[in-house]
C-alpha cells in the first residue's frame, strides 16, 4: 500500500522534524581544530537539517527540539526562522548561566582533505535536547489541531538520554494515531549508545513508522539485520545483498511503506561515487550515479536525501522522482559547507532532471 499523505489544506505544517539542534564550531578550510586560530559558526542537527532544507524549498515546517535562552538558543531559533521555520513547539528552558543543565550542544568538525578523513567531536552532555521528557510537548494540538502530514525523526535524538527515548515513542505514536506520516533515520551513532541499545529501543517503535531511512551498518546495528555478504567498513555495497535484506526488513514489518539508503564510496574525503535506492511499495527504484562527486563538506549529505525525497513524496512526484531528488539534493548539499541547505529549488530540479554544472550567465 502506497503513502496515504495528508491533504495540504487539511493541515498547518507540511513537515516537522523532532530532534537536537546543535552549534558547529569548524577551523576554516581543512585545517585542524587543534592548530585553529578561529572557527566557523554553524548551525544543524540530523533532524533539523531535514525540516530546514524543505522550507527552503518552499514547505512549510516546523522543527521539535530542546533550546535555552541564551544567545546560543537565539542562534538555533533564528537560523530556523530565517527561512520559514516554526519552532513554537520547541521546548525553552531559562538558562542557568553556567550550563549545568538545559545546554546548547556543539560539534567540533574538521572537513578532511585527502586521506584524513572529516572528524566530528561531540560537546553535547546535559543539553537541553536531551533533557526533554515526555508531556513537555502538547502532540495532541500539533498533529491534532493543527495537524502535520509528516513527521520526521530518528535515531540521533532517541540515542540522548532515556527521557528522549520515551518521548520519540510518544511522538511516533501521537503521529501514527493522527494520519500523519512518519519517518525515521536510524542514523547510528557508536558516540552515543551501543548497539544493543539500539535495537532494544528501536525496533518497538517501528510498528509505528511508515518510512525507514538507513545504510548498511544503520540496518545491522539498529535493527539487528545483517548485509550478507558485505563489510560495512569497506564502505563498498552490494545493492543485491542490501535489497535482499531489506525484502525481510518490509516482510516483518509490513506497515513500512518507504525504506531509502545512500550508497556511498569514499575515494578520498573530498571525492566520492555517491547514489542512492529505494523501496516503495513492493519496488526497487535505482536513483542516478555520481562517481567521483567532488565534495566540499561531506556533513549533512544524507539529510539532504531525506529532505530531497520526502519533498517528491510531499508534492505528489512519483518514487523514481524521488530517489532522484534525493540524490541530487544529497549531492548538492555537499558543495557548500555547514551542515544546512543552501540549495535552491529550482538549482535541484535542474540537477535531477540531468542538468550539468555548465556556468549560469
Amino acid at each position: 500500500m502506497a503513502l496515504k499523505i495528508k491533504p495540504a489544506d487539511a493541515c498547518a505544517f507540511d513537515h516537522v522534524a523532532l530532534g537536537e539542534c546543535m552549534i558547529r564550531l569548524s577551523p576554516a578550510g581543512h585545517g585542524r581544530i587543534e592548530f585553529a586560530p578561529s572557527l566557523e559558526v554553524w548551525v544543524g542537527g540530523g533532524e533539523y537539517n531535514v525540516a530546514y532544507a524543505l522550507a527552503r524549498l518552499g514547505l512549510r515546517t516546523g522543527w521539535v527540539g530542546g533550546l535555552n535562552t541564551s544567545p546560543m538558543g537565539r542562534l538555533i531559533a533564528n537560523h530556523a526562522r530565517s527561512v520559514g521555520m516554526d519552532v513554537a513547539h520547541a521546548v525553552t528552558r531559562k538558562y542557568d548561566g553556567v550550563g549545568k543543565v538545559d545546554r546548547i550542544g556543539l560539534n567540533f568538525t574538521e572537513v578532511g582533505h585527502s586521506k584524513r578523513a572529516s572528524v566530528t567531536l561531540y560537546d553535547r552532555g546535559h543539553s537541553a535536547t536531551a533533557g526533554m521528557k515526555p508531556g513537555d510537548v502538547d502532540w495532541k494540538t500539533l498533529f491534532g489541531k493543527q495537524g502535520v502530514r509528516w513527521l520526521h525523526t530518528g535515531g540521533i535524538f532517541a540515542a540522548l538520554s532515556d527521557n528522549t527515548r520515551k518521548v520519540v515513542a510518544e511522538a511516533v505514536k501521537a503521529a501514527h494515531e493522527a494520519g500523519t506520516i512518519v519517518s525515521y533515520d536510524l542514523n547510528f551513532r557508536s558516540k552515543l549508545w551501543s548497539s544493543q541499545e539500539a535495537i532494544t529501543t528501536t525496533r518497538p517503535l517501528v510498528p509505528y513508522i511508515d518510512c525507514l531511512i538507513g545504510n548498511e551498518e544503520d540496518f545491522q546495528k539498529v535493527l539487528g539485520y545483517d548485509v550478507e555478504g558485505v563489510d560495512v567498513e569497506k564502505g563498498e555495497l552490494d545493492t543485491s545483498a542490501f535489497k535482499s535484506m531489506v525484502t525481510r526488513v518490509v516482510k516483518d514489518f509490513p506497515n513500512v511503506k518507504v525504506v531509502g539508503t545512500t550508497l556511498r564510496n569514499v575515494k578520498t574525503a573530498l571525492v566520492n561515487d555517491w547514489s542512492a535506492i529505494m523501496w516503495h511499495d513492493g519496488t526497487f527504484y535505482d536513483g542516478p550515479s555520481y562517481p567521483d562527486l567532488e565534495i566540499e563538506d561531506r556533513v549533512g549529505g544524507g539529510d539532504g536525501f531525506a529532505s530531497g525525497f520526502t519533498y517528491g513524496f510531499l508534492t505528489g512526484r512519483s518514487p523514481q522522482e524521488c530517489v532522484d531528488l534525493g540524490v541530487a539534493h544529497g549531492a548538492l548539499l555537499m558543495s557548500t559547507r555547514g551542515d544546512t541547505s543552501q540549495i535552491t529549488l529550482d538549482e535541484l530540479m535542474h540537477i535531477a532532471a540531468g542538468g550539468s554544472a555548465r556556468i549560469k550567465r
